[in-house]
């Protein structure tokens, strides 16, 4: 793989400004809120030349994840029925569960690895993965991959 072609998950907040900037123009030339690019660089707070130098090199993570598979890894307490607790929550947000496995607890935390299929009807999948991550009992959620 070349080094412009390699992707990272990244947080929000290890993201510079200017490019969550990028993003927030983007959207709101979709929402069709601002009609040129000038007008939605200017609200945002950003340069037309950084909107055109970053504009594909930024996107929110459920944009382009649609067909693919994604896997995450989740640490959390060993109590009955928060697998199905968290099983529900991938449910609601209908993506399709490829793989679960879940390590023997160890301490009280058992570590769980999903894979779920993002399909055409799959809802955001950062917001399914920030609702996991507020539930009670759940330690950690990190996306370890997207194929």
């Amino acid at each position: 793989m070349k080094e412009q072609d390699k992707y990272y998950v990244v947080t929000k907040k290890a993201i510079p400004e200017v490019l969550l900037k990028v993003v927030e123009a983007k959207r709101l030339l979709e929402s069709e809120k601002v009609m040129t690019v000038h007008q939605a660089a200017e609200t945002v707070g950003i340069s037309r030349s950084s909107f055109y130098k970053y504009k594909d090199d930024i996107f929110p993570f459920y944009d382009n994840t649609k067909g693919r598979a994604v896997t995450f890894v989740t640490v959390m307490d060993d109590e009955q029925g928060l697998l199905s607790d968290l099983l529900h929550i991938v449910a609601n947000y209908r993506a399709n569960i490829l793989t679960i496995h879940q390590s023997i607890p160890v301490n009280g935390l058992a570590t769980v690895t999903l894979s779920v299929e993002v399909q055409l009807d799959t809802r955001d999948i950062s917001a399914m993965v920030e609702e996991i991550e507020g539930m009670r009992g759940i330690h950690s959620v990190k996306i370890i991959s997207r194929e």
